[in-house]
């Protein structure tokens, strides 16, 4: 429970103190918030890099709450399951995803807001009128969407739920809730494409199986060494028996060799394959064949 992965752990050291520091700022009268949060596109103040950076700011500190709460509850899961690398670009990928989304939708209500006023205009007169508001638009900012889709079935409907009705309300409440939605939708997507395309993403069923397989004919080698089954280096000498000091060696050499794959299943346990050197993998996969 308390053993968190790198990369979770990391994310939520980033988060607290990209808070902290907003906090601190703001009272010296710097809003950090609007310099990395993600503005409408339209808005003087928009930056490509935003797409990374509002991934880090909340606005108070029940939205900071629950969010890291969310990272750690799942973060931990996932990254240990799928691995760091994989899991780093699984969060960042359903942030950008979130943000995309929520340029869309804002570019709709500005679309709607503009039209309320005056139905005349088209939408390609949008952005030409965009372009004269760009400074009113400043103050649609996007801060510290929550990018997971939840396993829990009920959980995830229910939020799901929650955030669309809220979306298509003016709640006012300040919270992103295209923003979530979009996280959802594409880390939904993202697990989708991997689980048919299963080569290039992680297909743990597999991953799985093949590890658990492998382990098995570990077991079953050490079981045939112990019982002195099948030596290849035991030779007869003058006498026709077996050399004692070459099996010694031998069976000290298969149980180095077996402490080695251990360690390696291991890591593979604690952190994903990705964590494994291309010597550990090249290792991994030689004894494989050998056995």
């Amino acid at each position: 429970m308390f053993r968190i992965p790198t990369v979770t752990k990391n994310l939520l050291i980033i988060n607290l103190i990209a808070f902290l520091a907003t906090v601190v700022l703001q009272l010296r009268g710097v809003d950090l918030a609007d310099i990395g949060g993600l503005h409408f596109f339209m808005a003087n103040d928009f930056h490509l890099y935003q797409f990374i950076t509002y991934l880090f700011l909340h606005a108070n500190f029940m939205h900071i709450l629950s969010n890291m709460f969310g990272l750690w509850m799942f973060g931990c899961v996932i990254e240990n399951v799928w691995g760091p690398k994989k899991f780093l670009f699984y969060y960042i990928s359903c942030g950008i995803g979130a943000g995309l989304l929520q340029e869309i939708a804002q570019l709709g209500q500005f679309y709607m807001t503009i039209t309320s006023q005056d139905p005349s205009v088209t939408f390609s007169e949008i952005f030409a009128i965009g372009e004269q508001l760009s400074g009113q638009l400043n103050a649609w900012t996007t801060i510290g969407p929550f990018p997971f889709p939840i396993k829990a079935k009920w959980f995830v409907l229910g939020y799901v739920a929650i955030e669309f009705f809220s979306a298509l309300g003016s709640s006012g409440d300040g919270v992103a809730h295209t923003a979530h939605l979009g996280g959802m939708l594409f880390g939904f997507l993202m697990i989708r494409y991997w689980n048919r395309h299963p080569n290039s993403g992680v297909d743990r069923g597999r991953g799985q199986q093949f590890f658990e397989n492998l382990k098995r004919s570990f077991d079953q080698r050490r079981q045939n060494q112990g019982s002195g089954y099948n030596n290849p280096n035991m030779h007869a000498n003058r006498g026709g028996s077996a050399t004692k000091e070459d099996d010694m060696e031998y069976n000290a050499r298969k149980r180095q060799n077996q402490a080695e794959i251990d360690a390696i299943l291991d890591k593979i346990r604690k952190s994903g394959y990705d964590s494994l050197t291309k010597e550990e993998k090249k290792r991994l996969f030689d004894a494989s064949n050998q056995s």
